[in-house]
């Protein structure tokens, strides 16, 4: 018999259109003579499997089972692809967890915090891991931009604290525009965070676990095309930016970056496939840690498996992998 695998899409904010596009590419590439692919589609209005019919049936969510017209369908594991809520921080994890059932990716206290962009800075810097300085805003509590603007330095990063995608990121310039930056990142989330850029080139590489290594996959540059000014959502999905990979770098810059990329891996102690982004700081030599994906994005304009092919693999075979990795 086949394991079953549901794989879990969708999610409940801005980036479930990602989520979509990430399910689209790992069904097309999990060997279908290994395993048999449901998928599931978690949204607020219902949890649902999607036939290929376009029937639609309800998951049993105490036991995350699917009555189907002759028999009780129930998964050996679950495959991940929802980016945002509850997919990437902690929630299904817990529930899984809950359940017995195994999951490709990080644990539910390695996501929850990896979501919470503060917390994660927190533990990094507690861990001797560079990162930018910054200013923790939460919606219910007096603050100020004038406050924030004092304790750093400009230009500065306005990003919602829970989030990815870059959804609702501002890059400011001058303390004049940091409040309208502010209030635009507390619509997609009640905390926010003021982040000081670092100059330097920027990196994200690709890291997981396969009988019991730390691999790092080759690492992509990011350079934003004319008329962008950072990585954002459009950077990142509709094509206006350049992804080199492999990266043009220096030795030390790969040693560099892989070192903090399995570093980071380890004290969060990560599962599956994570993303880590870096600015490399020239003058001191420093990856300085951006954010960790513990759902990073799998469509077709998507890094990690632009960052697969360059690491000799098929989508196939990394897939498999993280699948061995969590089948009894």
């Amino acid at each position: 018999m086949k394991p079953k695998i549901a794989l879990v899409t969708g999610g409940f904010s801005g980036e479930a259109v990602v989520s979509y596009r990430s399910a689209d590419t790992i069904q097309q590439h999990i060997d279908p003579d290994q395993y048999e692919v449901y998928r599931i589609d978690i949204r607020k209005e219902g949890w649902f499997y999607e036939a290929t019919d376009g029937s639609k049936y309800p998951v049993n969510k105490s036991d995350f089972s699917v009555s189907l017209n002759d028999y009780n369908l129930h998964f050996d594991a679950v495959f991940i692809a929802l980016h945002g809520t509850p997919g990437e921080d902690g929630k299904l994890q817990g529930y899984f967890d809950l359940i017995g059932l195994p999951y490709t990716s990080c644990n539910a206290a390695t996501s929850a915090i990896t979501f919470n962009k503060r917390y994660t800075v927190g533990v990094a810097a507690f861990s001797g891991i560079a990162v930018a300085k910054s200013v923790h805003l939460f919606r219910d509590s007096a603050w100020s931009a004038e406050t924030a603007a004092a304790e750093l330095k400009f230009p500065v990063f306005v990003k919602p604290n829970n989030g990815g995608s870059s959804i609702g990121m501002s890059k400011v310039l001058n303390p004049e525009a940091l409040e309208a930056a502010i209030h635009k990142a507390f619509k997609e989330d009640d905390q926010v965070l003021v982040e000081e850029m670092v100059e330097g080139c920027e990196f994200t590489i690709g890291v997981f676990r396969s009988e019991g290594k730390i691999i790092t996959l080759p690492m992509t540059e990011i350079r934003v095309k004319e008329g962008v000014e950072f990585f954002n959502f459009e950077a990142k999905y509709e094509g206006k930016s350049e992804e080199i990979t492999p990266a043009v770098a220096s030795p030390k810059h790969f040693a560099n970056i892989e070192a903090a990329a399995k570093k980071i891996y380890q004290v969060f102690n990560c599962s599956g496939i994570v993303r880590i982004d870096f600015i490399y700081h020239e003058a001191t030599d420093t990856p300085y840690m951006l954010e960790i994906n513990t759902v990073p994005g799998q469509s077709a304009a998507s890094i990690v498996p632009q960052q697969v092919k360059a690491y000799g693999w098929t989508l196939r075979r990394f897939y498999g992998t993280l699948l061995k990795e969590i089948l009894p």
